[in-house]
């Protein structure tokens, strides 16, 4: 279970990292984007850490203080369930 859930987040973080830079090409060549919903959606389904990569990485939606607050809550929060799926619990590792 552990394995799906770390897969799922690497997975959806990737796929809202890509996200981004495509709706920043998007924006830059004045062209259809992507619904801000999607982006919320993408990262509350396990794209937070990808999504606040790629709000640093593509300058996006850096002015957007819900995205900048919203998307730094999420990877922190998906960051924590890393942890917890690898085994870490207040800064040590529980072996099994």
């Amino acid at each position: 279970m552990k394995l799906i859930v770390l897969s799922w987040i690497l997975f959806a973080s990737i796929w809202t990292f890509f996200t981004m830079g495509y709706d920043k090409r998007q924006a830059r060549r004045k062209q259809r984007r992507v619904p801000e919903n999607t982006l919320w959606i993408l990262s509350i389904f396990g794209g937070g850490i990808g999504a606040y990569i790629g709000m640093i990485v593509f300058r996006h939606k850096t002015r957007h203080t819900a995205f900048r607050i919203g998307f730094l809550l999420l990877a922190i929060i998906y960051t924590m369930a890393i942890f917890y799926c690898l085994g870490f619990t207040m800064g040590k590792l529980q072996i099994a």
